[in-house]
C-alpha cells in the first residue's frame, strides 16, 4: 500500500505552505490547489510579504530536489471552478482534504462593502463546493477545516470554552430535564468569522445527511513564520505577514520592533487571545488526520491553541526583549475593552502534542527574521485602517501614555 494522499486546499497561504511541506516529509502524496488570491490582495492593498517568497512553480521545484518528494500544484478557484474540484478528488482519490481556502483576515473582512462580500462569496462558496464534491466522488474523504477560535466570541462568560460541544440542560414540558450536547453558541466579531460559524453548519449538516467525516480546528492566532521545512531553503520561505490587514498580533509586534516603529496596542490591550505557533499548526494537522472520525461519528471539532495572553502582556514582552517603545491606538473593532479567555485544548495534548510556547526563545527567531528582511517593510502599511463601523475613527498617531488599566 502506497502513502496516503492529501489535497492541500490553499497550499499557498501563511499556514498552507509550510501544512503541505510539513505533510510531504512525513511521508504523504500531497496536492496543492490555489488560485494565489493571497498574492493578488497583496498587490490590490500595495503591501507585501516581509520575506520574499518564490513563486509556487519555484517552490516545488526546490522541495523535490532537496527532498525527492513531488508537490503537485494546481492552480484554480475551489469556490468557483467546481468541476475541476470534481474532476480532481475522482482522479487523485484523496484519503484526506485539508482545506486553508478561505480568506482569512478579520480586518480585510471588515475593509468595505467589497472585502465583505468577497469574504462571504469566497469563504461559503469554497467550503460549500468542497463538500458537495466529496459527495459527488463518492470517494470517502476525511475532510480537515482549518477554523478559528473566534467562532466563540471573545465575550467574558466565565466559563471555560469546551472543544466544540457545550452540555446543557433543558427543562421539558412535563418538568423533567433533559441532558444534551450542543454545538457552542457561536458569537462571531467580524465577517471572517461569521463564515466560519456558517461553516459549521455545512459539517453539522452534511456529516448528519451524507456521513461525511469531518475534523474542524478551531485554531488561535499564530505566531512565528518558520518551520524546520521552510527553513531548509530560502526559496521554501513561508510568507511573513506585517500590515494591518493580514499580519497576526505577536509577529507585528515583532516587526514593528525591528524597524524601530512604536507597538500598535488598540485600546486597553485587554483583549485575551488564543494563540499557536506555526510548527504546532502544522504538526496538529497531521495529528487530525492521522487520528480521523470514525463512520458514524459526528464532526470532531478541536481547540487548535497552545496559551492565552493579552495584547498588552504580549506587547510587554516584545519591548523587554527589543527596547520597543509601546502606543496605544484607538481599537478598530466593535469589542469589549478587556476580556477573560479560558479554553480547554486538551485533545492535541493526548495525541502527543508537545507544544511550543513564547518562552522557548521563538520570539528571538522571529525578531532576527523580522531583522533580516526589515528593509522590504512599507511602513505606511503597518497601522490599522480596517474598522468595524462608520463611527470608528482610524488612529494613526496613537496616544502618547498608555491608557489607564
Amino acid at each position: 500500500m502506497g502513502s496516503k494522499k492529501v489535497i492541500v486546499l490553499g497550499g499557498d497561504g501563511f499556514c498552507g505552505w509550510p501544512t503541505a511541506l510539513h505533510l510531504s516529509a512525513t511521508g504523504y502524496d500531497v496536492v496543492i490547489v490555489d488560485n494565489l488570491s493571497r498574492r493578488k490582495i497583496d498587490l490590490d492593498l500595495g503591501t507585501n510579504s516581509l520575506t520574499p517568497i518564490k513563486s509556487m512553480e519555484i517552490r516545488t521545484r526546490r522541495w523535490e530536489e532537496l527532498t525527492g518528494e513531488k508537490i503537485s500544484f494546481y492552480n484554480f478557484n475551489v469556490a468557483e471552478n467546481y468541476h475541476r474540484l470534481l474532476s480532481l478528488f475522482i482522479q487523485f482519490k484523496p484519503d484526506a482534504v485539508v482545506h486553508f481556502a478561505e480568506q482569512r483576515a478579520a480586518p480585510y473582512s471588515m475593509r468595505d462593502s467589497f472585502c465583505k462580500r468577497y469574504t462571504v462569496d469566497n469563504n461559503l462558496r469554497a467550503t460549500h463546493n468542497v463538500l458537495c464534491a466529496i459527495v459527488e466522488s463518492c470517494i470517502d474523504v476525511h475532510f480537515v477545516h482549518l477554523g478559528t477560535m473566534g467562532v466563540y466570541g471573545y465575550e467574558t462568560t466565565g466559563l471555560t470554552i469546551p472543544e466544540g460541544y457545550l452540555p446543557v440542560k433543558v427543562e421539558r414540558d412535563d418538568g423533567t430535564v433533559a441532558h444534551l450536547e450542543i454545538i457552542y453558541p457561536p458569537g462571531p466579531g467580524s465577517i471572517y468569522h461569521m463564515t466560519k460559524t456558517q461553516d459549521a453548519l455545512f459539517f453539522y449538516f452534511y456529516n448528519k445527511n451524507d456521513g461525511l467525516r469531518i475534523t474542524d480546528l478551531h485554531q488561535g492566532i499564530v505566531w512565528g513564520t518558520m518551520t524546520p521545512e521552510t527553513s531548509r531553503h530560502d526559496d521554501l520561505v513561508n510568507r511573513f505577514d506585517y500590515d494591518g490587514d493580514y499580519g497576526t498580533v505577536l509577529n507585528r509586534f515583532l516587526m514593528q520592533a525591528a524597524v524601530s516603529h512604536p507597538l500598535t496596542v488598540h485600546g486597553t490591550g485587554g483583549q485575551t487571545r488564543a494563540f499557536i505557533h506555526i510548527k504546532d499548526t502544522v504538526n496538529c494537522i497531521r495529528l487530525a488526520i492521522e487520528n480521523p472520525p470514525q463512520h458514524g461519528d459526528r464532526v470532531k471539532i478541536f481547540n487548535q491553541a497552545t496559551e492565552v495572553h493579552t495584547v498588552r502582556d504580549l506587547a510587554k514582552k516584545v519591548s523587554r526583549i527589543t527596547g520597543a517603545q509601546v502606543k496605544y491606538f484607538k481599537n478598530p473593532r466593535a469589542e469589549a475593552l478587556e476580556n477573560n479567555l479560558c479554553v480547554k485544548r486538551e485533545k492535541f495534548l493526548a495525541l502527543g502534542l508537545n507544544p511550543t510556547t513564547l518562552d522557548d526563545g521563538l520570539m528571538q527567531e522571529v525578531y532576527e527574521i523580522a531583522n533580516r528582511y526589515k528593509e522590504r517593510c512599507i511602513m505606511d502599511k503597518i497601522i490599522c485602517t480596517s474598522t468595524w463601523s462608520k463611527n470608528i475613527e482610524v488612529d494613526r498617531e496613537g496616544q502618547e501614555a498608555p491608557v489607564a488599566h
